[in-house]
């Protein structure tokens, strides 16, 4: 079945008491995760949700939550780090801080795949015009990393139009497909799921 198929089944199933998300699971094949360092930023046509993110600034920025440089020792203490990776989605930074945010944050950062990236993250000022562009940029964002031979990534939630999911949907697949080593042959099937029910096997063309 095709995605508008997929999703108009999944709309049948028993409602739940929370709003679910629609999640698209990627199986793949061929690829040895030891030697092909596999990851993407892919930008959606819709937001999913409402990213949390935190800057690290070389002054307090009211458009967010801001770490300066003079607050950079008390995450020299292990449980105040992890509380701070955890809380936050994204992590921004000016482009003077970064060398000082990899030594104090780096640890932490970069394996949680969170660490402020010349693609989605480093700002060249701190300007409100500035931060608010990378904001919007990042609300419309997902992170794939890949850590297994299967990928989930939410691409909608239940109250969001077939076309808008859709599109999302299409967006993450032809994102993936892109950086795979022999893109389409890489992949080995498709679902469709809400966070509750069973996944659906769909395709895409």
């Amino acid at each position: 079945m095709d995605l508008k198929e997929a999703l108009t089944e999944l709309r049948k199933s028993e409602k739940k008491k929370f709003e679910q998300s629609v999640d698209l699971v990627i199986n793949l094949k061929g690829i040895d995760l030891r030697k092909d360092n596999i990851s993407a930023i892919i930008s959606l046509p819709n937001i999913v949700k409402e990213k949390k993110v935190c800057g690290f600034l070389t002054k307090k920025s009211e458009l967010i939550k801001t770490v300066t440089q003079l607050d950079f020792p008390k995450y020299r203490d292990k449980d105040a780090l992890k509380e701070l990776v955890k809380e936050y989605d994204f992590f921004i930074s000016h482009i003077s801080l970064m060398p000082s945010v990899a030594t104090t944050f780096g640890k932490a950062l970069g394996p949680a795949g969170k660490m402020p990236s010349p693609q989605l993250g480093v700002l060249p000022n701190e300007e409100d015009s500035t931060i608010k562009a990378l904001l919007n940029k990042i609300s419309h964002s997902v992170k794939i990393r890949l850590k297994e031979l299967s990928l989930k990534v939410s691409v909608g939630k239940e109250n969001m139009k077939d076309e808008a999911i859709i599109e999302n949907a299409l967006a993450v697949y032809q994102g993936l497909i892109n950086v795979l080593p022999t893109k389409k042959e890489n992949v080995k099937s498709i679902m469709l799921k809400l966070t509750m029910s069973k996944p659906l096997k769909v395709e895409i063309k």
